[in-house]
């Protein structure tokens, strides 16, 4: 249901499907998944290979607040990672990591128990002599493949990346390839974003 002319929606972006609703050689794209009303865009991205969530919107202003980097909104990623980092590689994101030729803003990270999400489709690939581990990473900038090669650039390659939260808003309980509509409660707590 629109607000006024407006609409909101947030969506679990499954693994391998695009943010996007074209694609020249016909890979799934968000087309694939619901019937948009044909103003709505996503805002912002996940990579094809990233999963979690992704908010759509025809409100030029809203997207306008969450792209602006002046606006240090915080994104919220539960990463799979080949290995299991110490708290003294896990420092360095405190303090910023380069990566191709800058240093990152700060971010929080902790290692965290595996969490509870669907099986990917196709699974993330096992193998008996690596272990892996769960990070919780909360970055307020949101460069192309920014956690990726954050966590490459430690020495700990990311195997499954899902984002869970922008701001106030949160994946809850929803399953991939799900659509909700954003509550009364979801939108005011991004309006606080115009008041910082």
């Amino acid at each position: 249901m629109p607000r006024g002319n407006f609409y909101y929606y947030k969506i679990y972006k499954p693994f391998g499907v695009l943010s996007q609703f074209t694609d020249s050689v016909g890979r799934p794209t968000l087309k694939s998944i619901f019937d948009f009303p044909p103003d709505v865009y996503p805002v912002g991205r996940l990579d094809y290979d990233s999963e979690g969530l992704l908010i759509l919107t025809n409100d030029r202003e809203l997207n306008g607040l969450l792209l602006n980097p002046a606006h240090d909104h915080k994104r919220e990623y539960f990463v799979q990672v080949e290995g299991v980092p110490t708290g003294k590689d896990l420092s360095l994101f405190k303090k910023g990591i380069l990566v191709q030729r800058r240093i990152t803003l700060p971010a929080e990270v902790k290692l965290i128990s595996p969490p509870s999400f669907p099986q990917r489709n196709p699974p993330v690939r096992f193998r008996k002599n690596v272990p892996d581990s769960w990070l919780k990473i909360i970055l307020v900038e949101g460069k192309n493949r920014q956690v990726r090669r954050m966590t490459a650039a430690i020495g700990f390659p990311a195997l499954r990346l899902i984002r869970v939260r922008i701001e106030n808003i949160s994946l809850d309980d929803m399953k991939p390839g799900e659509v909700r509509e954003l509550s009364n409660d979801e939108l005011g707590g991004l309006s606080e974003m115009k008041r910082r």
